[in-house]
């Protein structure tokens, strides 16, 4: 594979790359360079995390070394979402849960290191860094960079400040060419490329993922149910939620239907070989098979395809697809007892 088609592979299904043109020159200069992505074990892990991680398979055959980092320490930092005794729990069900969805995605998660907060952030020289980082960098700004991910208030906790630019100094600490995480991490990547050149350290080149909609319309909610689908939902209840959801014909704007199956079924069907097959009485056309999502969308915009015909076929496509992870994760029952006591307890 030349420079040229890592290059497409690693930006294809993404939201953003800041810029392009770094992460072209990255692949002329080396054969095999880093990238990373951090996740806070907080909740539980849902279909919204399977669309990024399924991103992982791609770096993987573009040759990439790949480095999940299990941020504990900012599970805790960003307004105690993960109580500091429920910490080892969590990131024992956060790696088990995102190894099952790089195999389910195709890829070998032996390819994957990964990495917890608490294996490095409090020892020097990361304690000593981040000091340095804290007396360089004024409240506004902090809060500026962190907006779209911690918690925010006019009296915010000092621990989602930190947490920001903790998140930065862990694209120096990682040794990170690349960083990859969702869009509304953008704000806090953008400033480790403005920090860590002043400190010797290369800026990174960025990959963002975009943020899919949630089912009921809008941004997806981790508190509501009916928004998305959770790793252990069944068959019966991923028809449910998707037959519920909000999908307008010909309208792709809040769309998570249609989102989840170009950023997730769509790529995980053309890894296997597979196409999509929309099945509608004969009077209605007939069965319509897709290969690929641009030319459902097309039919969708059209009106050649309907969300009547749509959502039973999209709800067995993701419930195929989230099948391996749902598994995976009801054979090791303790870990989801154990790391949400109150739900599964």
């Amino acid at each position: 594979m030349d420079p040229a088609e890592r290059t497409e592979l690693v930006a294809r299904h993404t939201e953003e790359v800041v810029t392009e043109a770094e992460l072209a020159a990255l692949f002329d200069e080396r054969d095999s360079p880093s990238v990373y992505i951090g996740y806070a074990p907080t909740g539980e892990m849902h279909i919204g995390h399977y669309t990024t991680i399924r991103k992982l398979a791609d770096f993987i055959e573009a040759g990439l070394e790949v480095t999940v980092l299990v941020a504990d320490l900012h599970a805790h930092l960003d307004d105690a979402k993960s109580p500091f005794e429920l910490l080892e729990a969590r990131s024992a069900y956060y790696r088990t849960a995102i190894e099952a969805m790089i195999e389910a995605a195709g890829a070998d998660p032996a390819g994957v290191e990964f990495v917890r907060g608490t294996d490095y952030q409090l020892e020097e020289p990361y304690t000593l860094e981040l000091y340095r980082l804290l007396a360089g960098t004024t409240l506004s700004r902090a809060r500026r960079a962190g907006s779209e991910v911690v918690r925010q208030s006019e009296n915010p906790n000092l621990g989602g400040l930190v947490y920001t630019l903790m998140q930065s100094l862990d694209v120096a600490a990682l040794d990170a060419d690349i960083v990859y995480g969702g869009i509304d991490q953008r704000g806090i990547y953008m400033l480790a490329r403005e920090q860590l050149p002043e400190r010797g350290h290369e800026k990174p080149v960025c990959v963002f993922a975009p943020l899919l909609s949630g089912l009921t319309g809008g941004k997806m909610s981790a508190s509501e149910s009916g928004s998305k689908i959770d790793l252990t939902d069944d068959d019966g209840t991923v028809a449910e939620k998707v037959q519920a959801a909000y999908c307008p014909a010909g309208e792709l704007e809040d769309n998570g239907v249609m989102e989840y199956l170009r950023y997730l079924v769509f790529p995980v069907f053309e890894e296997r070989g597979e196409a999509l097959v929309v099945e509608r009485p004969a009077e209605y056309g007939g069965d319509l098979s897709y290969g690929g999502y641009d030319a459902l969308e097309s039919d969708f915009v059209s009106g050649e395809l309907h969300p009547a015909d749509l959502k039973p076929a999209a709800a067995a496509a993701i419930a195929d697809v989230i099948a391996p992870v749902r598994e995976r994760l009801l054979e090791a029952s303790t870990l989801l007892e154990d790391a949400y006591p109150e739900t599964y307890g």
